[in-house]
């Protein structure tokens, strides 16, 4: 169940199935996240599928999933329609933050992050955050089917044109096995006035952000 909470002011929104990790809202900048210790760390993101461990570089080129092994550092990633997907390993108090625009999503991602983890999907807390929702994001006969592809059950997934990349990235994590999978309601495009929206805002370069600190 997601709910919203405040940092520094600011609006942000939470699973209660994790505690380590948020979206933020509209006008939450990259300052207002908190830094008590260690490093603030994000990814040059070009809806790649390269995932990469955080270590000690603070450069991470062409990378759309950092894993953060370690409480000191605090990563994150930035979003407007695509979906945030935030993971953590209960068994090996590890975590991840990844990007699955559709060309991320069609090259399952999630599924890439949680191998690159190395976790046992029984052990991992999927939290799948604001992006544009099925009812807002019409794509091309070849985006619909490449993205399709990527799951054995298609069942309401998609309308016609429109597809819901939630419930794709959400499919695929449930056929690997995940069986602990929170998925937020909020569609980016519908819920403008909360979340940042590359369609509804003709190309808008601002950002929200998925954020993830190990306690």
């Amino acid at each position: 169940m997601f709910y919203f909470d405040k940092i520094n002011g600011k609006k942000v929104l939470k699973s209660s199935l994790l505690d380590s990790g948020y979206f933020t809202t509209r006008g939450f900048e990259s300052k207002d996240i908190p830094l008590e210790s260690g490093r603030l760390i994000k990814p040059e993101q070009t809806h790649s599928d390269h995932v990469e461990f955080v270590g000690k570089r603070t450069e991470y080129p062409n990378t759309d999933g950092l894993v953060l092994t370690t409480p000191e550092d605090t990563i994150y990633l930035r979003f407007a329609d695509c979906t945030p997907l935030i993971f953590y390993d209960k068994k090996q108090k590890i975590g991840a933050v990844s990007h699955a625009g559709w060309r991320g999503t069609a090259a399952s991602i999630g599924v890439k992050t949680i191998q690159k983890m190395g976790s046992n999907p029984d052990d991992i807390i999927a939290v799948i955050g604001p992006a544009i929702s099925g009812c807002c994001y019409e794509v091309s006969e070849e985006v619909r089917d490449a993205l399709l592809k990527t799951v054995k059950n298609t069942s309401g997934l998609y309308t016609n044109r429109n597809v819901d990349l939630k419930q794709i990235n959400a499919r695929q994590l449930e056929e690997i096995g995940v069986k602990t999978i929170d998925i937020c309601p909020y569609c980016t495009s519908c819920n403008n006035d909360l979340f940042y929206s590359y369609r509804k805002e003709n190309g808008t370069s601002n950002r929200h952000f998925a954020v993830l600190k190990l306690s």
